[in-house]
């Protein structure tokens, strides 16, 4: 906060604008965004982690993981995603404190289901209750990554699968022939060329997880739509040094603003990508490019 906004009465326009924009909550907000650039830095790398493996179990020969692979991909993609976020992060949490409970409490003679109570040795709890305040934030944003990991890494198996069946079947049975084991065809043939045509329906995925992170409030992780609501709602005299009336339209087209320039850079970003992938391959995009090159 400047310096002139220590009697906020005595301002107006640009000196109590600049004054309200830095208020602790304002920086709230700002490290809100923060959050949500983190959450996409590190849910996109995961979500693609698990849709890779996801997709791969689905095509193994062996029975078991190729059905496990396929219920993933059915089962989460079946799930409206406000129910599984619901749900999930609930179910994640009491498995993981169940676990602690029976190393930490081998001893505990209560019963840990208490009518609609879940209740584990205060020593088994996520985070502990004497935590500091930033461990609990740090666990609850891990939760949120791993519920958007699991979810979007449903999708990305779903497209991971459809590009590996969509590379010519001949191009592995020539690598065969050549002596190369499945593996290797795996890893040289198959998942070189998958990404060509994998890549449009990863981008459009990536916009759905742009799109999706409001849901962060239902997480219990405060960004920046929680902000802007918050800020934004008619604040009197009463309860903040800078009242104003009902500004929420504002600030919500700030974050339409946002949103929309983060979506367009990522479209550029990622048309650069796929001409990158398709140069020299056999497919419209690299045909497009011998004939520019021509």
């Amino acid at each position: 906060m400047f310096s002139f906004c220590t009697d906020p009465d005595a301002l107006e326009g640009v000196k109590w604008l600049s004054c309200y924009l830095t208020t602790g909550k304002h920086q709230s907000m700002y490290w809100a965004v923060g959050t949500v650039l983190l959450l996409l830095a590190i849910t996109a790398p995961a979500a693609l982690l698990f849709g890779f493996g996801g997709a791969t179990a689905a095509r193994s020969r062996f029975r078991p993981l190729a059905w496990f692979g396929k219920i993933y991909i059915s089962i989460v993609r079946g799930v409206p995603d406000i129910a599984f976020f619901l749900f999930f992060v609930i179910a994640l949490d009491q498995a993981f404190e169940w676990v602690r409970h029976q190393v930490k409490c081998p001893d505990w003679d209560q019963e840990i289901w208490q009518g609609n109570d879940f209740r584990v040795c205060p020593e088994a709890k996520l985070p502990l209750g004497n935590a500091a305040q930033w461990v609990h934030e740090t666990y609850g944003f891990f939760l949120a990554v791993l519920t958007f990991a699991i979810v979007f890494g449903a999708f990305a198996a779903n497209v991971l699968y459809g590009a590996m069946q969509a590379v010519p079947r001949a191009q592995i049975e020539t690598a065969e022939a050549y002596g190369m084991t499945h593996r290797q065809s795996f890893w040289r043939i198959l998942v070189p060329q998958m990404w060509v045509y994998a890549l449009p329906g990863l981008s459009n995925l990536w916009m759905v997880l742009i799109k999706a992170t409001p849901l962060l409030f239902l997480l219990g992780v405060e960004d920046i739509v929680y902000w802007a609501r918050e800020l934004g709602g008619s604040k009197t005299a009463q309860f903040t040094d800078y009242p104003h009336p009902d500004w929420r339209m504002w600030y919500f087209a700030a974050l339409l603003v946002f949103y929309l320039a983060f979506t367009r850079v990522s479209e550029i970003v990622l048309d650069k990508i796929m001409r990158r992938l398709t140069k020299g391959q056999a497919t419209m995009g690299g045909e497009k490019q011998r004939k520019a090159a021509a």
